[in-house]
């Protein structure tokens, strides 16, 4: 249990949220909403007690655990994956360690038998001697090769680096787990087994970040949304919550409507009758009451909603893409194999697999970033395209203000620039911040500014939902089903897949590519959960 008293943070002049009181239960699961910037990292930061409010508390019970995502992997660089792993438990991790030292040693006396003897009670009681199997379960269940465990960390690159350490608080079993978008860097099928994990496994309060709306419906038991400088809870996953959020600003609106007409109303019987001999009384009381009138206070939201519209210079033939057979090894790992499909106009078609499974690769090939070592593909005449990259910020000169980025890198005027910009929600003297100052969100939207003016007849996009927050992609989705050209894309949200995919093309180790005509609900009815199974 978390009881949150009188809550306030706020840095300097920007205010994140007041005085909020909370109680948050056992068992539950609290998904945090709200747009970038209002402060929903803080507040997993203050509830771990890693940073401090400028008023009010968090109190929990004496001997609760509170466990919390970290991401400074530097620090276990060149300990083995496992080891990281148990560091979960310090508990055990000290038991264990000290047991070696002891165990190390070529006599010990009768003090240090004992001593012993109690490690391993304490091993014992902390589930020590079924620790490879926890361990292995946790880190196979998010995508690690049982080839990586005993070996360093440092051999992981950094989105596996982060599941490591995400099986280590997994590991911990804490009574208070605090997870900041635990998604990032998983793939669809991690993405299930955590979400079943912290559903199933997982007995304590948890409370969640996630720009995942799929993750959110399925796991949330309630909502804390942060908006309106206050957190406001409500039961229910995230779709519960919009319904009710939208429902109490439509009767707030409605109460305003209606009270503003009746102030109207009165104003003009105060405004006629006033000097009258026979109705002076009555205006009068007209106008006491208007004073009475409470009207409902309705603030403005954080959370705002961009507006993304790609059209199309000059529409592309029937036709758009064909592609035979492609392979392409790195060193000794074949990493596609008999690749075949091919795309017609307004084909929208998502590219699903695990992780290095070579969705990225596929999509550099067909953009000539990379070389095949068998097979063709063949783009029609006609074809113009833009391209998202996953590392879309490495294209970007930091130095830059992103109105300098956008004239020197896109043909268009000034005028057509800034228009798109705002929309974009970069407004006024946004347009002259430095790129490099801008957050992960900011700068998704910029280059997706940039390909809205292109006016490309096919969009190549290689998650472009990373770092987007809830109301970016939902205005993402809707614009990419609006788009009358092609897409091809890859993405590891269910949700944004499910509302865009017309065709899914799955790329599995074992069975090669599974072609799908059809959107991405109708694949998993006939594919199943473990339709990108790596066993």
């Amino acid at each position: 249990m978390l009881d949150i008293r009188s809550l306030s943070v706020d840095f300097g002049r920007k205010v994140l949220f007041i005085d909020v009181t909370l109680m948050l239960l056992p068992n539950n699961r609290y998904g945090v909403v709200g747009a970038n910037g209002t402060g929903k990292s803080t507040f997993l930061k203050v509830l771990a007690g890693e940073e401090m409010p400028n008023e009010g508390s968090v109190e929990k019970p004496k001997n609760v655990s509170i466990g919390i995502l970290k991401q400074d992997h530097f620090s276990y660089e060149n300990e083995s994956v496992m080891d990281v792993v148990i560091q979960g438990n310090s508990i055990l991790w000290n038991a264990l360690k000290e047991k070696k030292t002891l165990l190390e040693q070529t006599h010990f006396n009768e003090e240090e038998g004992y001593r012993l003897a109690e490690l391993e009670e304490i091993i014992m009681h902390q589930e020590g001697y079924e620790v490879d199997s926890i361990t292995e379960k946790l880190l196979i269940g998010l995508g690690i090769e049982k080839k990586y465990h005993r070996g360093p960390l440092k051999a992981l690159s950094g989105g596996y680096k982060l599941r490591v350490l995400l099986a280590q608080v997994l590991f911990q079993k804490p009574d208070i787990m605090l997870l900041d978008e635990p998604t990032n860097h998983l793939d669809i099928v991690s993405i299930d087994w955590l979400e079943n994990f912290l559903t199933n496994e997982f007995k304590g309060l948890l409370v969640f970040i996630s720009h995942d709306r799929g993750f959110l419906n399925n796991l949330a038991t309630h909502i804390l949304d942060i908006d309106y400088g206050a957190i406001t809870e409500y039961v229910g996953n995230y779709q519960a919550f919009s319904r009710e959020k939208e429902e109490v600003l439509l009767r707030k609106e409605q109460e305003l409507s209606h009270k503003e007409k009746q102030i109207e109303t009165m104003k003009r019987f105060v405004d006629r009758f006033r000097a009258s001999a026979t109705k002076s009384r009555q205006a009068q009381s007209r106008l006491k009451m208007i004073e009475r009138i409470e009207l409902p206070d309705i603030a403005n939201s954080s959370a705002i909603r961009p507006y993304f519209n790609f059209t199309i210079q000059k529409p592309s033939g029937k036709s758009v893409l064909s592609v035979e057979k492609i392979n392409k090894k790195f060193a000794d790992r074949a990493l596609l194999k008999n690749i075949s499909f091919s795309l017609n106009r307004g084909e929208k078609c998502a590219i699903i697999g695990p992780n290095g499974i070579g969705k990225s690769t596929l999509l550099k090939i067909l953009l000539s970033q990379v070389s095949i070592d068998q097979g063709q593909y063949t783009w029609s005449d006609g074809v113009t395209i833009g391209y998202f990259a996953q590392d879309y910020r490495s294209t970007m000169p930091g130095d830059e203000t992103l109105l300098q980025w956008m004239e020197n890198h896109i043909k268009a005027t000034s005028q057509e620039i800034r228009s798109i910009l705002g929309q974009v929600l970069f407004r006024g003297k946004d347009v002259e911040k430095k790129i490099v100052n801008l957050s992960g969100g900011e700068s998704a939207r910029l280059m997706l500014a940039s390909i809205i003016l292109q006016k490309n007849n096919v969009l190549v996009l290689d998650e472009p939902t990373n770092h987007l927050d809830l109301e970016s992609i939902d205005a993402l989705q809707v614009a990419l089903h609006k788009f009358p050209g092609t897409v091809l894309f890859v993405s590891h949200n269910r949700f944004f897949i499910d509302h865009i995919a017309t065709r899914v093309l799955a790329l599995t180790e074992h069975h090669g590519a599974i072609n799908y005509l059809g959107n991405y609900h109708d694949y998993l009815e006939q594919y199943g959960k473990d339709y990108l199974s790596r066993n």
